[in-house]
């Protein structure tokens, strides 16, 4: 079934005066309204409503001011609500569809401005002969690129929108549209959709030397580092400072991984610059876990002592913004700024024709097969040594490990075939997950206890205490209820299959066939 256009593109060189005077000789129309308007695309720093392919725009006019979200690839009107401006969170929106749609797509992200694009509107109903209007038409005429037009059909006159489609189509000649105008307008900035992701996405060739290889990780994740600095330093979201983190941790991981491709000072100099990152962001972090985790420690109270923990929030709100400024002061400070600034001047320069060892003169599929292989196996030999009597540091120490293998299977995955790798990798997240709750319980067993103590001090009421004791004990639940499942969950990830692929992917020849 072929689908009727409704959205059309002007040439670039027909003004939409020009446009409306031909058209006048085609069919009969009056303009309803014209005004001058401007248009404002909002997304998450991460596209996260364009990959859902939806549009978030704000247009604002002298008599009006809405906020639509638009599908991507339709241009149908899936929400719009009359509003002035548009708010940094979902949250802080009104209750209703606008709202409910993008709680689910945003969750703690702050929405941005993209672009703004002023622009003339005319609403133009399409007239029959007893001067009904049978159709109505938008046109868009922007300053810099191609004007618009949207068709928006009418109840009952389903075959004159189709007439006026193709009268658009054939006799004007317009190209019909399915993208928005904002691929264009970002264009125009030298910009385009989706040129950000907090996922890894490296191409590397398997032939390539290993410290050549090793220096295109570390300057993909140093790109990571400083477009989330700004964002990371003003607060704007949390994701800003999560997204920093991870790229620190990647950075750390490689430097203590990928062994021996760099010379030993400049590997150790780096390492200890990373390690002092990862300490500097690590107490901001905390606390925006605990904020964002708020509604679900009020949700797991009983009904008549979650209004108690409000004084909680304030507290953690308060250390948060101290720990905040804290960070922010360190990561405009001219040590860091240098450090960084020469971590990037290292990684820009060429490397010798030799490497400056036999590990950076390796092709990095080799260098990635031992290292993969060799981290497994310390992995297997960790959790088969873990019983029901060990102590927490074990597991946590086991966790570390399993960051290990994942990052370095991420640094590499474009060596090995899609299908297999990210089979290995989903399976190693799984196993991952149940060790992260249960250290993310206890951390968080223990520091409730640390913020009641230091609340005493604030002359808050008992019964908030009472209530962050009953938060203890659902915690401590939860974290028994994560080591419980920790046997389940590793029986899973060392299956007969996964050990299979992780040999027959990573592992020697050797190894290979003695099995």
């Amino acid at each position: 079934m072929t689908v009727l256009p409704l959205h059309f593109e002007l040439p670039e060189h027909m003004a939409a005066d020009n446009f409306l005077s031909t058209l006048s000789k085609k069919i009969d129309f009056q303009i309803a309204s014209e005004h001058y308007a401007i248009k404002t695309f909002y997304d998450s720093f991460d596209w996260r409503l364009y990959n859902a392919d939806i549009l978030c725009e704000l247009n604002q006019s002298k008599t009006a001011s809405h906020i639509s979200l638009i599908d991507r690839n339709s241009g149908d009107c899936l929400a719009l609500e009359n509003q002035q401006d548009v708010p940094s969170f979902s949250h802080q929106f009104k209750d209703g569809r606008l709202k409910t749609k993008l709680d689910s797509l945003l969750e703690m992200r702050a929405l941005l401005p993209l672009c703004q694009l002023p622009h003339q509107v005319f609403h133009i109903n399409v007239l029959n002969k007893d001067k009904k209007t049978i159709v109505r038409i938008k046109l868009e005429e922007y300053e810099d690129l191609a004007s618009r037009i949207s068709l928006q059909p009418l109840k009952g006159y389903e075959k004159a929108v189709a007439r006026i489609s193709l009268l658009l189509e054939k006799s004007f000649e317009l190209t019909p549209t399915q993208g928005s105008i904002l691929n264009s307008a970002l264009k125009l900035q030298g910009r385009k959709a989706k040129d950000y992701s907090s996922k890894l996405a490296i191409k590397l060739d398997p032939e390539l030397r290993a410290d050549k290889a090793s220096k295109i990780i570390y300057r993909d994740l140093l790109k990571s580092i400083q477009i989330n600095e700004a964002g990371t330093i003003a607060d704007i979201d949390t994701e800003f400072l999560h997204d920093f983190r991870v790229a620190v941790r990647r950075t750390r991981a490689g430097l203590s991984q990928i062994k021996q491709v760099f010379p030993d000072k400049v590997m150790t100099h780096y390492a200890s610059f990373f390690a002092w990152l990862g300490q500097i962001t690590g107490a901001t972090r905390d606390l925006d876990v605990y904020l964002l985790n708020y509604k679900q420690y009020k949700a797991a109270l009983p009904e008549s002592l979650q209004a108690d923990i409000a004084p909680l929030y304030a507290f953690l709100k308060q250390k948060q913004k101290q720990a905040q400024t804290e960070l922010a002061h360190h990561l405009k400070s001219p040590d860091y700024i240098k450090q960084l600034l020469a971590w990037e001047q290292y990684l820009k320069e060429p490397l010798p024709k030799k490497g400056c060892s036999s590990a950076a003169n390796l092709t990095i599929k080799t260098l990635a097969d031992q290292r993969i292989w060799k981290v497994y196996k310390r992995l297997i030999k960790e959790a088969e040594e873990i019983t029901e009597c060990s102590p927490a540091k074990v597991l946590h120490e086991l966790r570390k490990t399993c960051k290990k293998l994942r990052y370095l299977m991420e640094f590499f995955q474009s060596l090995y075939p899609d299908n297999e790798i990210n089979a290995l990798i989903k399976a190693l997240k799984g196993f991952q997950s149940v060790l992260g709750d249960f250290q993310d319980y206890e951390v968080q067993e223990t520091s409730l206890k640390k913020f009641s103590e230091e609340m005493m001090v604030n002359k808050v009421q008992s019964n908030t205490f009472l209530a962050m004791g009953v938060l203890v004990q659902h915690l401590d639940t939860k974290r028994c209820a994560a080591r419980q499942d920790f046997s389940k969950q590793y029986a899973l990830f060392k299956c007969e299959q996964n050990k299979s692929a992780f040999k027959t992917l990573f592992a020697p020849q050797t190894e290979v066939k003695k099995s």
